[in-house]
């Protein structure tokens, strides 16, 4: 699987009690997955990339009106937890970081 659009934002765990959980994959903080030192946590979502913008039109069924809206080009799906401050990552990009000590305790080599 690529997951395509999947989104992941790497935050501190002191924001936690702002994550909207109607807007990403986990269901709790309770369900978050913590770094090793406990500071920092993150979330996953599901993305939309408009790479241009474009206009849809919408008839309505009764009156026969028009209504054109306008979508413009960027990126939607977003959670309101959001911030250019925090790292957000493609899958693979995050599979590879949560591999690494910060997030994975290594194995005692005597068991």
């Amino acid at each position: 699987m690529t997951y395509e659009n999947r989104r992941y934002l790497i935050i501190p765990t002191s924001v936690t009690s702002s994550i909207d959980f109607n807007q990403v994959h986990e269901t709790s903080s309770e369900t978050l997955r913590l770094s090793v030192d406990g500071t920092q946590t993150f979330v996953k979502y599901e993305i939309t990339e408009v790479t241009s913008s474009y206009t849809e039109s919408f008839t309505d069924p009764e009156t026969n009106e028009v209504t054109e809206t306008v979508i413009e080009q960027g990126i939607y799906g977003r959670p309101s937890i959001y911030s250019d401050s925090y790292s957000e990552h493609t899958h693979s990009e995050i599979l590879s970081i949560l591999t690494g000590s910060d997030w994975t305790v290594p194995m005692d080599e005597g068991i």
